[in-house]
């Protein structure tokens, strides 16, 4: 393989995504082995851009390891910075050979099936002899789950909701209901009008002068 070329941009886009990665292979003193070479192989392919660490003080064959590694991968060179090399290739290549080497599409009994169509129908009351659906089998699991109160005060709640919706209330007027020893409580009866205050009489006082007149 040769190595690849790629522009400015593109260099500098890739150094941006490399900061943040850690080294995925290591050379030792050993230099390029097949072991290594086989493991930068498996990380270039799942990953398409790598970073590479080399144990070695020596330039020189860093730089020399920095190209091999590209050619024989066939990988573009990205950076060289101290002990650390970059580099990449493009993941559409790595796509399109892995598709090729992929195994082949087989087809399942489920996906030989037709697809399911939804069910059309009203929703009404249950006929007997008809099973139930699951939406109102699960409503009555749920209701034998709650406790006690909980059933005791929706069975109140559906019995209010069903006596006003047969049978109006009809409202009693205090007017027409008579007072009891606990309140307005007989409907029905009219309240006994209390009876009239007796009328006092004016006493007049008559002035000394007419007292005299009339002999007193």
């Amino acid at each position: 393989m040769t190595a690849l070329t790629i522009t400015p941009a593109q260099r500098k886009s890739l150094k941006a995504d490399a900061h943040d990665l850690s080294p995925v292979v290591m050379i030792g003193g050993d230099g390029l082995t097949s072991a290594v070479l086989k493991e930068a192989k498996l990380a270039i392919s799942h990953h398409g851009l790598i970073k590479i660490r080399v144990f070695g003080d020596d330039r020189d064959a860093r730089i020399a390891m920095y190209e091999e590694l590209c050619e024989k991968l066939g990988a573009a060179p990205v950076q060289h910075i101290g002990k650390l090399l970059v580099i990449w290739k493009p993941k559409a290549e790595l796509d399109t050979a892995l598709l090729n080497l992929g195994r082949s599409y087989k087809q399942t009994k489920k996906s030989l099936q037709a697809p399911r169509t939804k069910r059309q129908g009203v929703r009404g009351a249950s006929k007997e002899g008809v099973r139930t659906s699951t939406s109102e089998r699960s409503d009555r699991r749920s209701a034998a789950s709650k406790s006690p109160f909980t059933r005791a005060a929706a069975v109140k709640t559906a019995a209010q909701s069903s006596t006003s919706s047969t049978a109006p209330k009809k409202r009693v007027l205090r007017a027409d209901a008579a007072e009891s020893k606990i309140g307005w409580s007989s409907p029905g009866y009219r309240k006994a009008a209390p009876a009239p205050a007796p009328i006092k009489k004016r006493k007049v006082r008559m002035s000394s002068t007419k007292k005299k007149s009339l002999g007193s």
